[in-house]
């Protein structure tokens, strides 16, 4: 037999084994997933999720498929090529494939015993038991012996079967030659590639994709363990353990100087296993609940601002400053969208780790306004123009007290839609027709703005042009203020707006750079809350997106318990006060009282200075007690995010 003649038959002897270890997988895959459905089948049904628990479950099955099949595919154009390494591409396959269908199979036995322990599929708590095998594995087998005894030998009987079946496959792999195996080798990888990603969209999918319902677990069965434990450990790469610490402090003292800065009497707090934990009431306790919408802006900063001394490009934004509670000083916690979600909706000061929003013990049973104001009746909700899926949102919001998302797929013949999403018109649009549907309970929507993002997309001919080339920033804002403000003519002359509290807030700036070790002023935002139940006025210390949740929740009349830090502006004595703010930049982190900023870095000194003329400059007489509060502070994000300080309190607690 020629080379020619002997190509396809070499190639396809050497491929047959990876398209057998495919429906393998598959299989194997379905077969858990319809034992676990049966299982939960109430949970499934309660949340209409059948169809998409299998249909997203082949999805991300196929998501697996591709992550085991890139080893072997990258190997393929060296091992499978030469006569002399072909021996060593049988000894790969013949260990691999095997391996990773009893792996697979290991962690799909396990998730029984963890969802009974935790709700949902193995994650980031698994491997964390991987850390101490001794203590796990004699809990183990102290608790689940039998369970275990059979996992092992179902495990052990899975992966010999499928060893010696694959072996037969792969002892007639002859070499396929160079020319070949590159030939082949580019189709196979974007394959591989297409299968991982599964989407066309801009982002490729994730754990958010799924989470189409309120019950977490539910989410999870579309998911599949071996996917779940690699996700978790491809998160940590994000966490480090919630960010490095800048300065050691003892646990009492950093529980003591929080609290003291929140201005509370000592007798409102009402845990000791979750410190901050505490009761607020409004100020009028019969006052019926009012709705609550929450518009987060786009990176707007200050400098865009006409009435915070910027450019006059927000005339809509000015015009609130006179009708509502208007923020002369506010300043947001960080410089991404998921930064700023996190203080809004989380009230959660920031970490030199990533957001909340993406870290994996944030995932489920975290503080957020959803979750607090569902508890109490309210009917929650995200609004987004673009993929939900970017920044984790959905996942993070639809596991904790969201009970509905709206986002790009969820618009029919939009207006205009750019490289993030719907336009805010679009945006808007349908957040009113939301909010003017009959309610039989409160609502509380969370909005989030999209046009002002570049390459600063929107519609033609609805505002005049600032610059004369359209896609700019300085455009993109004048048209995200046009929006915003046709959205609230449209609600003032609305059945909700008596009802409602909207507050209108920017997430961050839309560039925070700047030679100063932390630039202040770029944090500075606009801030307003309106409706048709607020008295207007000004707040001018300094203030941070940390205190907004706890504000709110004073003005629509909850009375309850929380465990948000931040400050309720509306009390009286806080006009008296000179305010604070708590900033991340990088690794940076800045607290400011006034204008006082303690600048904690890792590994250096904490820097005094003063805030003067929107420069940074020296401050020769530092106080010691604002040294210990930034620190504290910033030692309390990431100890309460460890240990899962930051929630509401659980049945039974």
């Amino acid at each position: 037999m020629t080379g020619t003649s002997r190509f396809p038959v070499t190639l396809v002897s050497s491929l047959r084994p990876l398209l057998s270890f495919a429906w393998r997988l598959i299989v194997t895959l379905t077969v858990c997933r319809a034992a676990l459905v049966a299982w939960q089948w109430q949970r499934v049904i309660d949340a209409d999720m059948l169809g998409n628990v299998f249909l997203q479950g082949l999805r991300f099955d196929l998501v697996l498929l591709g992550l085991m099949l890139a080893v072997p595919v990258l190997c393929f154009p060296v091992l499978a090529s030469n006569r002399l390494l072909v021996p060593a591409w049988r000894t790969l396959l013949r260990i691999w494939l095997p391996l990773a269908l009893g792996a697979i199979l290991f962690l799909e036995c396990s998730t029984a015993s963890f969802v009974n322990q935790f709700d949902s599929r193995p994650n980031i708590l698994f491997l964390e038991y991987l850390n101490h095998p001794k203590e796990v594995g004699a809990t183990l087998w102290a608790a689940y012996r039998l369970p275990i005894v059979i996992a092992v030998v179902l495990v052990g009987t899975f992966t010999w079967v499928n060893a010696r079946q694959l072996s037969r496959l792969v002892s007639p792999i002859r070499a396929t030659g160079i020319l070949p195996a590159l030939l082949v080798t580019p189709v196979l990888l974007l394959l591989c590639l297409g299968m991982i990603r599964s989407t066309l969209d801009h982002r490729p999918v994730n754990p958010s994709t799924v989470a189409l319902s309120t019950d977490p677990l539910v989410n999870d069965l579309a998911l599949s363990s071996a996917y779940t434990v690699l996700y978790a450990a491809y998160e940590t790469r994000h966490e480090a353990d919630g960010g490095f610490q800048y300065a050691v402090m003892d646990d009492r003292r950093i529980v003591d100087e929080v609290r003291a800065a929140m201005m509370l009497d000592p007798s409102a707090f009402s845990s000791s296993a979750y410190p901050t934990l505490h009761r607020q009431s409004p100020p009028d306790p019969n006052q019926p609940p009012r709705n609550l919408v929450i518009i987060v802006e786009e990176s707007l900063g200050a400098e865009f601002v006409g009435s915070l001394g910027g450019l006059d490009l927000t005339p809509n934004i000015d015009a609130l400053a006179d009708d509502g509670i208007w923020f002369e000083n506010l300043y947001a916690t960080g410089t991404r969208s998921a930064r700023g979600l996190e203080a809004v909706v989380s009230g959660f000061t920031p970490t030199p780790a990533q957001s909340v929003v993406k870290l994996p013990k944030s995932q489920r049973n975290f503080f957020t306004l959803g979750q607090l104001l569902a508890d109490a009746g309210y009917d929650t909700s995200f609004i987004y123009g673009g993929e939900s899926q970017f920044d984790n949102m959905r996942r993070f919001f639809m596991n904790n007290g969201f009970q509905k998302v709206i986002d790009e797929s969820d618009y029919d013949d939009p207006v205009f839609t750019g490289s993030w999403g719907v336009s805010d018109e679009d945006l808007f649009t349908r957040a009113h027709q939301v909010f003017s549907e009959p309610h039989e309970k409160p609502f509380f929507s969370l909005v989030f703005t999209s046009s002002n993002h570049s390459p600063f997309e929107f519609p033609d001919g609805r505002v005049e042009l600032y610059d004369e080339q359209k896609e700019t920033v300085n455009n993109a804002v004048k048209y995200a203020d046009y929006a915003l403000g046709k959205f609230i003519q449209d609600a003032r002359e609305s059945n909700y707006w008596n009802d409602t509290v909207f507050l209108i807030v920017a997430d961050h700036n839309s560039r925070v750079y700047g030679s100063a070790v932390i630039p202040v002023e770029r944090f500075h935002i606009p801030g307003v809350i309106v409706g048709g139940s607020i008295s207007p006025r000004t707040f001018r210390p300094v203030a941070s997106q940390i205190d907004l949740g706890p504000t709110l929740l004073s003005l629509i009349g909850y009375s309850g318990e929380h465990p948000m830090i931040g400050r309720d502006l509306t009390r009286p004595q806080m006009q008296a006060t000179i305010g604070r703010a708590i900033m991340q930049f990088n690794g940076t982190q800045a607290y400011m009282e006034g204008d006082q900023v303690e600048v904690l870095q890792k590994d250096l000194p904490t820097g005094h200075f003063l805030y003067r003329d929107g420069r940074l400059v020296p401050n020769d007489h530092p106080d010691p007690a604002l040294t210990t509060r930034a620190q504290a502070h910033a030692a309390w994000s990431s100890m309460a995010y460890d240990r899962a300080l930051y929630r509401l309190r659980a049945a039974g607690d």
